[in-house]
């Protein structure tokens, strides 16, 4: 299998080759860098707002309000945009809204997404039609654990990324 049959590996790729060549989409200045930021954000949009659509939908019946920040710059100079959906009873539970949230931190080498609280994920698997349907949660949680060891090290812990990998596909190479 190559990592063009599985896309969240070769965004991980992409990420960890930009470390090692210190570049983000071909660029190396902040300007530049915080372009393909607002880009990716404005590209993120639909798909962020069909995400929290669905979940609103669902699981909300509807009664949610989803908003979303447009780019904007923090104090310590940092650029953010977030997508959130509020409803009443979190409101009133004054917890924050689900949140996906896009970011380039003053001091990051390239931008990250992150949610406003992730950091467990349930596991009610019964039957192999239910383990199935868990596939994208487990390759998003075992993406997201490579990714946050290399941001405690660095991308020399991948091999892919060593041995010069650039996330493309192979038939893009």
């Amino acid at each position: 299998m190559t990592t063009s049959d599985v896309p969240n590996l070769d965004a991980l790729l992409r990420h960890f080759a930009d470390l090692r060549d210190g570049i983000h989409g071909g660029s190396v200045s902040r300007p530049d860098k915080e372009e393909h930021f607002r880009t990716a954000a404005r590209l993120l949009d639909p798909y962020a707002r069909q995400a929290l659509g669905e979940l609103n939908d669902e699981l909300l019946l509807g009664q949610g309000v989803i908003d979303a920040s447009g780019v904007q710059r923090a104090d310590d100079r940092s650029l953010f945009h977030a997508w959130t959906l509020w409803w009443d009873e979190q409101s009133a539970a004054d917890i924050p809204p689900v949140t996906l949230y896009a970011h380039y931190g003053a001091s990051f080498h390239h931008p990250h997404l992150r949610g406003a609280t992730v950091s467990e994920w349930p596991l009610n698997v019964f039957d192999d039609a239910q383990a199935a349907a868990e596939l994208p949660t487990l390759r998003a949680i075992a993406a997201a654990d490579l990714h946050n060891l290399v941001f405690e090290r660095d991308f020399r812990i991948v091999p892919a990324t060593m041995a010069g990998a650039t996330g493309l596909p192979a038939h893009q190479h």
